[in-house]
């Protein structure tokens, strides 16, 4: 599945230590509470649709200035909760007071949801995974997104595994190197 991931970057100089904010905005399906094991009793479907407030659904991860929005819980509504002016505050808001905004999105392919968050981000990357995207499901997303007026800066292809080189190959390989102790 082709994704979708944007990023608002607040000033050019950044700080030693940046404030970041991530917004789990696939609302349908998004796991970030399982990756960040924290609570998604309250996240972004319920600030959007008006039952909590910014400081409620706002949760402080580790210690070092990054902070998670997760989906919430799934509402009934996804595409309709993300079209609202809500959404678009929330990204103004979390731009004047982040260093760096991630806004994840479901699968490009799937549903419009990247489409609609994409319009109202300053930067928007592609996220293909290698080995299951094929080059037109990546060309397909890219054309959509642009079709919607998403500005396309770059992509991610995750998943890469770095195999075993061949003894022809160009890379950095380890060629049995040791170290002992002079007796």
């Amino acid at each position: 599945m082709v994704k979708h991931l944007s990023f608002n970057s607040g000033s050019g100089d950044r700080p030693v230590r940046s404030k970041v904010l991530f917004i789990d905005a696939d609302l349908r399906r998004g796991y970030s509470h399982n990756l960040f094991t924290v609570s998604n009793e309250h996240g972004l479907s319920e600030y959007l649709a008006g039952k909590d407030e910014l400081n409620k659904v706002i949760q402080h991860f580790g210690k070092g200035g990054f902070d998670v929005i997760t989906r919430g819980q799934v509402p009934p509504n996804p595409s309709e909760l993300l079209m609202r002016d809500r959404m678009r505050q929330l990204l103004e808001w979390a731009n004047d007071h982040y260093d760096l905004v991630i806004v994840d999105t479901p699968p490009m392919l799937a549903v419009s949801d990247a489409a609609v968050v994409g319009r109202s981000v300053g930067t928007s990357l592609l996220v293909a995974r290698f080995g299951l995207n094929t080059a037109k499901e990546v060309s397909l997303s890219m054309q959509r997104l642009e079709q919607a007026g998403v500005n396309i800066k770059g992509a991610i292809l995750n998943g890469v595994i770095k195999r075993a080189s061949t003894a022809y190959s160009y890379g950095y390989n380890y060629y049995g190197y040791s170290y002992s102790e002079k007796e």
